[in-house]
């Protein structure tokens, strides 16, 4: 283990099922991370919200859980994490959606298929000044594609002095218009041949979801490769998801690609785009491991 490194990173490493090399890469980036996100409390003099934006399979959900144990243990920062994952809308309200305005809606993911008022509810609550109180965390069950009953939501005390908010789409930005003539994908081609569907989720982008990603005090971007790599990367997501449901439902490979489609446009997008605005691009490297940071000062 390397020198320096607390000696509870092995265990959540062990209990993450994670390569050996990550202890070190925890040490060389999370640990600078967590004292600018220590660092940004103290100057904001109030709880700070930090997104943490990364493709599918990149590792975002692991950087917070590595960094929400790194800022409780060895800053003293109270810290909660939550999941764009967690407020996707029900699966009957997107099923509602794909009748209303487009059959696509029916798969979660996109800007459109989660409940922002949620989110920013649980924001406030997690942050806001006055005496203790307990705060339920949404939960999202992935095989059974709908959320859990409140009653089986996770608990955490608040107000805490850091939010990590993780999510594939978190901090994204809308395309210009324009952008959204020519179809990205054989999905797109053929199922969103009049746009309505990509223009929809665009116009989310600029509205509801901007209003949520406006509260961020920080943002994080985990930068993949190339959008290629996102296919790899999420069939070990769901081969993961596989080995610890109780159930034997999951994605197969040809479902697995028309899934990723619906991501590709913004993805794409973010890969292009985001590294510009972001405070924090962290790269990832073809196998899979944190390779560079640059901070935007």
């Amino acid at each position: 283990m390397p020198e320096g490194a607390p000696g509870w990173i092995e265990s959540l490493r062990r209990a993450e099922r994670l390569p050996e090399s990550y202890v070190g890469s925890a040490v060389e980036y999370v640990a600078p991370l967590a004292e600018r996100i220590r660092a940004l409390r103290r100057d904001r003099g109030r709880p700070v919200i930090v997104g943490i934006n990364g493709a599918q399979g990149s590792g975002k959900s692991t950087l917070a859980l590595f960094l929400s144990h790194w800022l409780r243990r060895e800053t003293g920062l109270a810290t909660a994490s939550l999941s764009i994952d967690d407020i996707y809308l029900t699966r009957a309200e997107r099923e509602a959606l794909s009748r209303d305005v487009h059959p696509l809606f029916a798969t979660r993911g996109v800007p459109g298929t989660h409940d922002i008022g949620l989110g920013e509810r649980l924001l406030d609550a997690l942050t806001a000044s006055g005496p203790p109180r307990t705060v339920g965390l949404p939960a999202f069950d992935k095989g059974r594609d709908d959320r859990l009953p409140e009653p089986q939501w996770p608990r955490v005390e608040a107000p805490v002095d850091v939010v990590l908010f993780e999510g594939w789409c978190v901090g994204a930005r809308p395309q210009d218009a324009a952008a959204l003539a020519e179809p990205v994908n054989a999905l797109e081609a053929g199922e969103d041949t009049g746009a309505v569907w990509r223009c929809a989720v665009n116009e989310h982008l600029g509205n509801d979801y901007a209003r949520l990603f406006d509260r961020l005090d920080m943002l994080v971007m985990l930068r993949i490769p190339s959008f290629d790599k996102v296919l790899e990367w999420r069939g070990l997501q769901e081969q993961k998801l596989r080995e610890r449901s109780s159930s034997s439902d999951g994605l197969t490979d040809a479902g697995l690609r028309r899934f990723i489609r619906h991501y590709e446009r913004l993805t794409r997008h973010m890969l292009a785009t985001m590294p510009a605005y972001a405070d924090v691009v962290i790269d990832i490297d073809a196998q899979h491991g944190m390779a560079k940071v640059t901070y935007r000062d």
